[in-house]
């Protein structure tokens, strides 16, 4: 077992000092999600404390024997207690870039529907706007409303926010997925196809016109990426 293993262990029985010492030698991994937020109304400092709660949260949530990298579980659970401190005081925002990419995405998206008679590919969108297939997923992900997420989708009529927190209800959905990290356990596709369904509400067929594959290859990719998301996030 490894040092980290191991304060980690110590950690879960209730070892403060272990704890600390986490905190301590994990400061950097802290500090660098936290400047991720900075420039938005709170202190730097103040963004590192909330951040170590959330450090703290992950590594009381960790399971050891799941083979996952610490710091793969860990770096969601910091950024999604500083983006619930964020969005709970009214100060997060979709960067002006992100807008600007999304603004344009959309746009060439409109006119390749009038052109093609359908929904382009996420691979012709990409040859269009010289954006990468991960960006625009995340421009259109960054700008779509946060109901979407809490909205019932598809022909099942549960949401993305029940399927994976299930009875964890003291968890928001927001906290769980500090999104990039999270989803980049995915395969491309899988992150896609839950992009699709759940931040923008598509049905299933819409998804495989989309990706080009059979509505059952879509079901089958989304409920192997809940099963992953629920095993990363528990």
């Amino acid at each position: 077992m490894s040092r980290l293993e191991e304060l980690i262990a110590r950690s879960q029985d209730g070892d403060k000092e272990a704890a600390e010492a986490l905190v301590v030698e994990n400061a950097g991994l802290i500090w660098s999600v936290a400047k991720r937020f900075a420039g938005r109304g709170t202190d730097s400092d103040d963004l590192y404390q909330i951040g170590c709660l959330g450090f703290l949260k992950a590594v009381q949530g960790f399971d050891l024997g799941f083979g996952t990298q610490f710091s793969t579980y860990a770096v969601p659970k910091i950024a999604g207690e500083i983006r619930r401190f964020l969005r709970d005081d009214g100060t997060v925002k979709v960067s002006r870039g992100i807008k600007e990419r999304a603004f344009t995405i959309k746009n060439e998206r409109n006119r390749m529907i009038l052109e093609f008679g359908r929904e382009p590919t996420v691979t012709e969108l990409a040859d269009a706007t010289g954006f990468t297939p991960e960006q625009i997923a995340v421009a259109d992900s960054a700008t779509a409303t946060v109901e979407s997420i809490q909205q019932e989708a598809g022909e099942e009529g549960f949401t993305l926010e029940s399927v994976l927190t299930d009875t964890e209800s003291e968890d928001n959905m927001l906290d769980k997925i500090a999104l990039k990290q999270a989803l980049d356990l995915l395969s491309e596709r899988e992150s896609m196809v839950i992009r699709l369904r759940y931040f923008h509400g598509l049905t299933q067929e819409r998804v495989s016109r989309i990706l080009q594959v059979s509505q059952v290859q879509v079901s089958r990719i989304e409920k192997k990426a809940l099963i992953r998301l629920r095993q990363v996030l528990s």
